[in-house]
């Protein structure tokens, strides 16, 4: 399924991603730092959403207590609780 997810208190402004049978696909970063952000959406690609959101939760940047990592993971949660609710 294809999620957009609408970021806070970090430089980009929105992450999309899919989920598919658990595993994280096509995370892209709208706004933000490119080369990073393209680099975090290679690492994770292929990988089950679940062991992304506990690795990147809780990362911060520049003092602020979240990060585009860390909305990521928050992305990847609601998404996931969406799921449930079918």
């Amino acid at each position: 399924m294809d999620y957009v997810y609408n970021t806070s208190g970090v430089c980009s402004r929105q992450i999309h991603f899919k989920i598919e049978n658990g595993v994280l696909r096509d995370v892209r970063y709208v706004g933000g730092c490119n080369g990073n952000l393209q680099g975090i959406g290679r690492l994770v690609e292929g990988l089950p959403a679940e062991e992304v959101e506990a690795k990147l939760k809780g990362v911060s940047c520049g003092g602020r207590p979240t990060s585009c990592p860390d909305q990521l993971a928050r992305a990847i949660r609601a998404a996931l609780d969406s799921e449930k609710k079918g």
